[in-house]
């Protein structure tokens, strides 16, 4: 009963009385599409409480259900019920989901264009940062050399590359592809050469007693050992390099997610700007999500 009573579906109830009896004011009920929304959200919080022993994981999914509520409400009271927005920059939930639904193709087709740069690019940095670090990293004299030229280099914003990366190379696509390797890069390798000085001495001096080779050392010795600074810096690079993937369709793109939203944006079709970033936002939760899950799979040695 102390489930059902919960915040989350008391605001249910409320949103779900205000979408079915409150009556519309300046906007006009344009469908059901929220309702709809609404529900199928409630069933899959419901399923996942009465599935889930974990007590904070049922707490977290209940309190983010309960967030995605209020906003809604809000929203769904400040539009369509008292018309209290301007409803040519704050359309109206139904409205969104409606232009979402139609436009699902363009943005399916915008998503697959900027995964594509953002993959090359990103992977290039991978490739690169993580065995220069390690080279670096392992060798005093080189890291001694290096080092002043990371600490002018790494600080540099990678989006004031933006506009000359479109000038001198021939393609949109690889003037992208550099600037989310250059994005990735710094972070990567920074992080990778600071996990090499973190490694414990014994476990290098344990495998120096084996008489392992140079190549044996780095790579399964030192980088398992740093592994943690990797993925940190790699999720740094990996957010990064979408944030300039998206700053760059915007300027100079004929396709992708940025584009998208800067296409309408200067037909002051804000209602598809809104679905641009709203989809935008599902990209990168569920990129952060899959870098999580790879996160614990790859560390679970760590406990």
């Amino acid at each position: 009963m102390k489930r059902l009573l919960s915040p989350a579906n008391l605001l249910f109830l409320l949103l779900g009385i205000t979408l079915l009896f409150l009556p519309a004011g300046h906007h006009s009920a344009d469908g059901n599409q929220l309702l709809w929304l609404i529900v199928v959200v409630e069933c899959l919080y419901l399923l996942f409480v009465f599935t889930v022993r974990d007590r904070i994981r049922e707490q977290t999914a209940g309190d983010l259900t309960a967030l995605l509520y209020a906003i809604l409400l809000a929203w769904e009271m400040a539009t369509t019920r008292f018309g209290l927005l301007d409803p040519m920059l704050y359309p109206t939930p139904n409205q969104i989901m409606t232009l979402m639904a139609g436009d699902a193709k363009e943005l399916a087709k915008g998503l697959i264009s900027s995964l594509r740069l953002l993959v090359a690019g990103y992977l290039a940095a991978l490739a690169t940062a993580i065995p220069l670090a390690l080279v670096i990293g392992w060798r005093k004299r080189l890291h001694s050399a290096v080092s002043p030229v990371t600490r002018v280099l790494g600080p540099i914003p990678p989006i004031v590359y933006i506009p000359y990366a479109i000038a001198i190379f021939p393609t949109f696509m690889m003037s992208s592809m550099f600037i989310i390797f250059i994005g990735a890069f710094w972070p990567i390798f920074i992080n990778t050469l600071n996990g090499v000085f973190t490694v414990d001495r014994r476990i290098i001096d344990s495998a120096r007693a084996l008489n392992v080779g140079e190549g044996t050392m780095l790579f399964r010795v030192i980088l398992p050992s740093s592994l943690p600074s990797v993925i940190a810096g790699a999720n740094i690079g990996l957010v990064l390099s979408f944030i300039l993937l998206t700053a760059a369709e915007m300027i100079g793109a004929t396709s992708g997610l940025g584009w998208y939203v800067k296409y309408f944006s200067d037909f002051a079709d804000y209602g598809r700007v809104i679905v641009g970033i709203i989809f935008i936002g599902f990209v990168v939760t569920g990129i952060t999500f899959c870098m999580d899950r790879l996160e614990k799979r790859l560390l679970r040695w760590r406990g």
